[in-house]
């Protein structure tokens, strides 16, 4: 790491603690004061197992003595690549009580992704799952540890596996007090203001940006969520979409817990899923664009007997998708959020007209937004479309070690300026948002951005390919797939072709071109750059792979 991490003002500080927005406990303080609150209520309900607070908070105690075991010290970043199973938010709390600190990475993350951030950040360690359909993951986390400046220890999850240390089995047998008293050690240590985590970027050029989440603030913007919802400690808030996310952290993880909620663990799979839901009695779901099928996906009534709130995020939500919802008797909002920190959403109470046209209003009285002609600090007026930028108590103040790029994306004061396109519409006297684009080049497949000039540098690799450009493919299930127009020497290349470079490349699946265009040449502007305009016209007339 060649920088740390920028951090908030000091008078942004004292405003924020001043109001009793920020606490003065980290994450692992507060988890342990919500477990003596709630000892026995359920703390997480999975397709693999559950758990009690007093249970969760018992079992990372150990974990975490044992992470200190290895040598281990407070602040070293531990890259986290599981999916959605108990023992991933087991991993995250006894990381977190370790003075450790996580990387939020994707399960699907290769090479190109993962040798990156990992020397972005100083990895030191690599959580990986043992056991995942298609893909050893253990085995890439030794691979990517050879010849890395920092990255010491292979973590495993799940099964046991002797190229890596099985995490399930740190500190056993420790005296649980001797554990507590390790725990309460590596905490008065840490500064409540202090990296607690890092999320990733969507990506605007290269690879993912790392941002930092610190402990005071991550907490705070969990609590005003599950607050602005109205939650108790009898919300089951069901979670579908990656856990290890920034949605799932905040949304599905920090913020039930925040008022001693449970978490409802599911996966991509609504067959195992619904099903879940429906014995867990689940109150509370977030959909993202790739789940909005669920609706109508057998097994939903039975999981929605009990719902109460339905949140709707990731794209804009159709018409039809609300008429269901309602027809169903079932409240439905949405939600805006972003890693770097904004949230926007629509709340209880919320006009039908706000809930079904716009993301609603921040989630925290010191938000603070602007929407900006692009490329000046210029507002335009309430109900004209222009940059939406931010400021406020959970939004990044720039990304980790990123200084170039941090001049560009915040303004003189402080602002972050998303690349989303946005405008203020006054309903019922209300301030409301609505998104309406991006300003930045990337694809929204299932709520994971794609970085469309990324792709086209990995495209530009292949021997054959002169020219290529990327864009959007309008989808009915993913709300979009990328489409690559390419320009080739030589005989045609077929997608089977550009996905076996991907592949070599060891790029993410999700990124992976689903479509290939030849063209004699890209068109192109007065000005001489690739004419999307135009090429955006052309996919969306083209019929998506299903």
């Amino acid at each position: 790491m060649t920088a740390g991490p920028v951090g908030y003002p000091a008078d942004a500080v004292r405003r924020y603690r001043d109001a009793g927005l920020w606490g003065t406990r980290t994450i692992a303080v507060e988890l342990h004061a919500v477990a003596a609150a709630h000892p026995d209520r359920p703390a997480v309900v999975a397709l693999d197992g559950r758990i009690t607070f007093r249970e969760l908070d018992g079992v990372t105690d150990r974990i975490a003595h044992g992470l200190a075991g290895l040598g281990l010290r407070p602040g070293d970043p531990v890259l986290f690549q599981v999916t959605n199973r108990l023992g991933a938010v087991v991993a995250w709390y006894a990381v977190l009580k370790a003075g450790l600190v996580p990387v939020c990475t994707l399960a699907p993350h290769r090479g190109h992704e993962i040798a990156a951030i990992s020397r972005r950040v100083g990895a030191v360690a690599h959580l990986v799952e043992a056991g995942t359909r298609g893909f050893d993951l253990v085995g890439f986390a030794v691979e990517q540890g050879r010849d890395h400046p920092t990255l010491r220890h292979v973590l495993v999850l799940g099964e046991a596996d002797p190229r890596g240390v099985a995490l399930d089995g740190l500190g056993t047998g420790v005296d649980p007090a001797d554990a507590r008293a390790t725990v309460e050690a590596i905490q008065r240590g840490l500064d409540p203001d202090g990296v607690a985590a890092f999320q990733l970027s969507g990506g605007t050029t290269g690879v993912p940006k790392a941002i930092p989440r610190r402990h005071a603030e991550y907490w705070y913007n969990a609590l005003a969520y599950a607050r602005s919802l109205g939650w108790t400690p009898d919300t089951r808030v069901a979670h579908l979409i990656p856990v290890i996310h920034n949605a799932g952290i905040v949304c599905a993880v920090h913020a039930p817990h925040s008022v001693g909620a449970c978490l409802v663990l599911g996966t991509a799979d609504l067959a195992r899923s619904l099903p879940l839901m429906a014995r867990a009695g689940a109150t509370h779901v977030l959909l993202g664009h790739g789940h909005f099928g669920a609706v109508t996906a057998p097994g939903f009534d039975a999981a929605a007997a009990s719902l109460t709130q339905v949140v709707l995020s990731g794209t804009k939500v159709p018409a039809a998708l609300f008429e269901d919802l309602e027809r169903r008797g079932l409240w439905s909002g949405q939600l805006f959020g972003m890693g770097e920190g904004l949230f926007l959403l629509t709340r209880p109470g919320a006009s039908r007209e706000a809930r079904a046209t716009t993301v609603g209003t921040p989630l925290s009285p010191l938000d603070e937004i602007r929407v900006v002609e692009p490329g000046t600090d210029d507002e335009v007026p309430d109900g004209e479309v222009g940059e939406l930028c931010c400021r406020g108590p959970y939004t990044l103040r720039g990304y980790l070690d990123a200084p170039e790029h941090n001049a560009r994306a915040f303004s003189a004061d402080g602002f972050y300026r998303t690349g989303d396109l946005a405008a203020v519409r006054v309903i019922d006297g209300e301030r409301c948002v609505s998104i309406e684009g991006r300003i930045k080049d990337l694809i929204n497949r299932g709520g994971e951005k794609v970085n469309a000039e990324e792709v086209e540098t990995l495209l530009l690799r292949h021997p054959r390919i002169e020219a290529a450009a990327v864009v959007a493919m309008p989808d009915p299930r993913l709300g979009e797939r990328a489409c690559a127009f390419v320009v080739v020497r030589g005989a045609p290349l077929g997608l089977l072709d550009v996905q076996r470079h991907f592949d070599a490349l060891q790029v993410a699946k999700y990124k992976w071109p689903e479509r290939v265009e030849h063209l004699p040449e890209l068109p192109r502007t007065l000005v001489g750059k690739t004419d999307k305009v135009r090429l955006q016209a052309v996919a969306a007339a083209l019929r998506s792979p299903s």
